[in-house]
């Protein structure tokens, strides 16, 4: 058998399990022999809780694949084929920051959206820009595929950056096919849709159901209340209905965050007064999965991992992995190089949507103009996300004010320093690109 190395950067995450799950449905096609899981040494109790999980579900399953555990990046990476991140700098306490800051100024605090994304992104995109100059050194023909919110953003400074053959996944595109998928009663397979726009900030038309063209009666189902619209960790707050059939476009569940903005930051405060922020939720969700993971007679992925979120993970990076492995020339929602998909962002510019993958990576189908209703929207927050990058690897106070500022949710120049300055604050440790100021 030819030997097939996976690397997961982030392997103490929650969400390992269901990553392996998908290797394992998939060995038959994808034969991992050595899968390695890395994480800080902080992190090493975590890993090795949900190392021995993983070691169980793959001797149950019977396949010749080795699971190994380090701290060492450098040893992990050698002769490795594709690696996978999904780490969290700061973990949990430091998205809990990045929520609570910007509800004390009645601005957004959400993970990806808003100030929270500019926040994690600053954190994250020095620490995987290392790992990419590691991999240049040590594996430059292995495949990097991102995972690590916010993907779209952290993608395009890996893009900007590194020479490292890379892909940054997300699952909200297929979570939107499954929910269509639900609203028919049909099998995920038969439905498809052209997706435009940026991580998080999707929007799908031309939706078909075995090949017929359904947009119409979507868009009426999701305007009536019929159609399914929705993701765990997201407000259930409902579009208006009037407004759903004036888009004419079918949009994530991120999009009530620009849509019902001053609903959603409501809905955000009365949560985090009563049960506290989602990070805190999810601090707490993390405790009982990880009681779980350590029975030492749990060999299976748990149902509970459902309520933490990242629906259709495995399924999403399986696929997309096999994908370039076998050259298989599917097509899969990624986040990618625009290089002329639409004229109305930059060539270089990290988009996602539907392309092509092969064993050379992602071809994106060419989609033309944004349609006027939001590309405006996806213009603003591009800009955003560009200013952001540069923040992040320059750490140039001024570049990261005017990322903040710029972004369509931030209510004033004024709040937007505000937030700046207790971010900076709070995150002192994990931003060495500050530390001159």
């Amino acid at each position: 058998m030819e030997r097939l190395k996976v690397v997961t950067l982030g392997g103490g995450s929650s969400y390992t399990p269901e990553l392996i799950d998908g290797f394992i449905k998939r060995h038959a096609e994808f034969p991992v022999s050595e899968y390695w899981l890395v994480d800080i040494e902080e992190g090493r109790a975590k890993l090795e809780i949900v190392g021995g999980l993983v070691q169980r579900m793959v001797k149950k399953s019977g396949i010749p694949m080795t699971v190994h555990l380090t701290t060492n990046l450098d040893e992990s990476l050698q002769n490795a084929d594709f690696v996978t991140t999904q780490i969290r700098v700061g973990q949990l306490d430091a998205r809990i920051q990045d929520e609570k800051i910007p509800l004390q100024y009645g601005v957004l605090g959400q993970e990806t959206t808003g100030p929270g994304g500019f926040m994690k992104a600053q954190r994250t995109i020095p620490v995987l820009l290392d790992l990419c100059r590691k991999m240049e050194k040590v594996c430059p023909d292995a495949w990097l595929i991102n995972f690590t919110n916010p993907a779209g953003i952290v993608t395009e400074a890996i893009e900007k950056y590194s020479s490292i053959k890379s892909l940054g996944i997300c699952s909200g595109a297929n979570s939107m096919m499954m929910d269509i998928a639900n609203t028919y009663g049909v099998e995920r397979q038969v439905v498809s849709a052209r997706v435009m726009g940026l991580n998080h900030l999707i929007f799908a038309d031309r939706i078909t159901l075995n090949g017929e063209d359904i947009s119409a009666d979507f868009i009426a189902r999701l305007a009536d209340g019929s159609g399914k619209h929705a993701l765990k960790n997201v407000p259930d707050l409902g579009l208006p209905a009037e407004f759903i059939k004036a888009l004419n476009l079918y949009p994530l569940s991120y999009l009530k965050y620009f849509y019902l903005n001053r609903e959603s930051v409501a809905k955000e405060i009365a949560e985090m007064q009563q049960d506290g922020t989602r990070g805190e939720r999810s601090k707490s969700i993390e405790k009982q999965l990880f009681e779980e993971y350590n029975n030492p007679d749990l060999a299976d992925k748990p149902k509970a991992l459902e309520s933490r979120g990242g629906a259709w993970y495995s399924d999403t990076a399986c696929s997309i992995i096999s994908s370039i492995y076998n050259d298989k020339k599917e097509i899969h929602v990624v986040n990618t190089v625009n290089n002329g998909t639409t004229r109305d962002l930059p060539n270089t510019s990290v988009i996602e949507t539907n392309a092509v993958i092969d064993k050379q990576g992602a071809h994106p189908l060419t989609y033309g103009p944004l349609p006027t209703p939001v590309r405006g929207l996806i213009q603003s927050v591009k800009a955003y996300e560009e200013l952001t990058v540069e923040a992040a690897v320059t750490g140039n106070y001024h570049t990261a004010l005017l990322a903040l500022a710029t972004h369509p949710l931030m209510p004033s120049v004024d709040i937007a320093e505000k937030i700046l300055q207790d971010y900076l604050a709070a995150n002192r440790h994990y931003l060495p690109q500050y530390q001159s100021r």
